[in-house]
């Protein structure tokens, strides 16, 4: 079989993938976040326009279903743009949904996962590429553990890439522990997002030995000022042989977060973090953080 990356106008080579945003959104929707989504198709068009004038070539976007994919829309994006768009299948923390919502999935979570991997999110032909789950604060409780264990289901399935958004970066060993142990996904197979977000090189370094992949994704926030200890991170996990493990993203979730309304967005990815990365770990490493790696981590042997 031949390992490819799924984007939403089908299968690419790893190496075609170019400069990517291993971990953002162009849309996104939740209760949590009244008055904040992300739904303009115009303001995706423009963020992905001002990402590809930084140099940007791919997007991953990790929303799952039920939060405003807007997977239609994708397809024409990405063709307009010129940039490779990654959708996602998956579920996040049950505070993003309604009861009814989630009562409708019990029972055939995975079916549907591998449904969206393999058919189609809602139209038919525009599958998606990987599955996002996530755990709680330093925790999993059984809502985290139920999309787990039909994520697990869905890469055996079809051998598809398993995204974990960590809360606030915690809870690293508890999902490898669940993933990888009790469930057997293959180390490789599994990216931990939000790393940045609890910046412990002892905790960074033991995801590593694992195996899977380290995403640093997203500037600060206000009330988690992790950005100056980034670079060091990078640097502690590329000087103990950990280098081809690491991915970047911006994790984009709000309109005013876009560069397009006035926030950092997309192109802060390559316009300061790159650079400020390049400082500390050189050009080739961070050419390599941003296109070999996503390459490797998002392709797939899709059964």
């Amino acid at each position: 079989m031949v390992s490819a990356v799924r984007t939403v106008l089908g299968d690419v080579a790893p190496g075609a993938l170019g400069v990517c945003d291993a971990h953002d959104h162009l849309f996104f929707g939740t209760p949590r976040l009244p008055g904040q989504e992300l739904r303009s198709v115009a303001a995706a068009r423009a963020e992905l326009v001002a990402f590809r004038d930084q140099g940007g070539q791919a997007v991953v976007q990790w929303t799952p279903y039920g939060l405003g994919r807007r997977a239609a829309d994708l397809p024409a994006l990405s063709r307009e743009t010129g940039v490779h768009v990654v959708a996602a299948t998956g579920l996040h923390q049950a505070v993003h949904y309604d009861e009814d919502t989630l009562d409708a999935l019990r029972g055939r979570l995975a079916e549907v996962f591998v449904s969206e991997l393999t058919t189609g999110i809602g139209v038919p032909g525009v599958r998606a590429g990987l599955v996002k789950v996530a755990g709680g604060f330093h925790t999993l409780d059984a809502h985290a553990r139920w999309t787990m264990a039909a994520a697990a289901e869905a890469h055996h399935a079809t051998g598809v890439t398993v995204a974990v958004h960590l809360e606030l970066g915690t809870g690293v060993l508890d999902v490898l522990d669940l993933l990888c142990g009790e469930l057997g996904v293959p180390p490789h197979r599994v990216v931990l997002g939000h790393l940045n977000r609890f910046p412990d090189p002892v905790v960074h370094r033991q995801a590593a030995e694992y195996g899977c992949y380290l995403a640093f994704d997203g500037p600060s926030r206000a009330h988690h000022a992790t950005d100056w200890r980034m670079p060091d991170a990078v640097r502690a996990l590329a000087d103990a042989g950990f280098g081809d493990r690491l991915l970047l993203g911006a994790d984009t979730t709000t309109a005013a977060a876009r560069s397009v309304g006035g926030g950092p967005g997309m192109p802060y990815l390559l316009r300061r973090v790159r650079p400020r990365l390049v400082h500390a770990v050189g050009e080739e490493l961070v050419g390599r953080i941003l296109t070999e790696n996503p390459g490797r981590a998002f392709a797939v042997e899709w059964r």
